[in-house]
C-alpha cells in the first residue's frame, strides 16, 4: 500500500488547523483507510472525536503520539492509507517539525489577510530546514474562512506572489457549519443537506491534492 502523510501545521493559533484535520481526514477517509495523528498537547482532535454519540462515532481513529512521533508515524504507514497529522501552533517543541520529516506534504491553513501569511514566515523557513533532511515534501497554503461574499484582497494576492510556498486553487469558506461539526463531534461529511456546500469544498481540495 503506498500510503501518504499530510501534516497540517502553522505556528500561529486561530487559523482553523484542527478543524481542517479533522474534515478533510473525515474526506479522505472515505477513499481509504484513514488515521488522524493528534500531536497538539492540547488534545483539540482527540476532543474532538470524544464528543461523537457512541452510536456514530468519528469516522476516523485519533490517536495520541507524546514522543518518537517521526518513527510511530513511518511504522503505521504500513497499516494506513493516508495519515493526517494535526500539529500544534508553535515550532518552539520541534514536533511540527518532526512530524514534516516523514510527511509527504504540509498542508498551512491561512487566514484571508496578508498580516496572517506574513505572521507564517517562521513556518516556511521551517520547512526549508526540513527539506534538507526530507526533499520529497511539499507544502500547500491553503486560504481557510474566506468570508463568502467577498473576494481575496489585493495585498493578500500580492502577499501570496511573494510567498515562496505554493497557494492552492482550492479555499474553504467561513461556514457555521464547521463549527457545529466540531460541537457535535463529527464532519461535515455526516451533516446532511447543511454539509452540502462544505462537502463539496473539501472534495475539490483533496483532489487538488491528491492530484498534484
Amino acid at each position: 500500500m503506498l500510503s501518504q502523510v499530510f501534516s497540517v501545521a502553522n505556528q500561529k493559533g486561530g487559523t482553523g488547523k484542527t478543524t481542517l484535520s479533522m474534515n478533510f481526514a473525515a474526506g479522505l477517509s472515505r477513499r481509504g483507510r484513514t488515521l488522524i495523528v493528534d500531536a497538539d498537547p492540547q488534545g483539540s482532535a482527540g476532543q474532538w472525536a470524544g464528543l461523537s454519540p457512541d452510536e456514530r462515532p468519528f469516522p476516523v481513529s485519533v490517536i495520541s503520539i507524546a514522543s518518537n512521533l517521526a518513527r510511530e508515524i513511518t511504522r503505521m504507514r504500513e497499516d494506513y492509507q493516508y495519515i493526517v497529522v494535526d500539529c500544534p501552533p508553535t515550532l518552539e517543541t520541534g514536533v511540527a517539525q518532526s512530524a514534516m520529516t516523514v510527511s509527504d506534504k504540509v498542508l498551512i491553513p491561512i487566514l484571508p489577510s496578508p498580516i496572517d501569511l506574513w505572521a507564517s514566515v517562521r513556518l516556511a523557513e521551517a520547512i526549508e530546514q526540513v527539506q534538507i533532511y526530507n526533499a520529497k515534501l511539499a507544502p500547500r497554503i491553503l486560504i481557510n474562512q474566506l468570508e463568502p461574499r467577498s473576494a481575496m484582497s489585493k495585498g493578500m494576492c500580492q502577499a501570496l506572489d511573494e510567498f515562496d510556498i505554493p497557494a492552492l486553487e482550492s479555499c474553504l469558506r467561513r461556514r457555521a457549519v464547521y463549527r457545529n461539526s466540531a460541537l457535535e463531534g463529527s464532519s461535515v461529511y455526516c451533516m446532511g443537506k447543511r454539509g452540502e456546500p462544505a462537502t463539496e469544498e473539501l472534495e475539490a481540495l483533496i483532489e487538488e491534492l491528491l492530484t498534484s
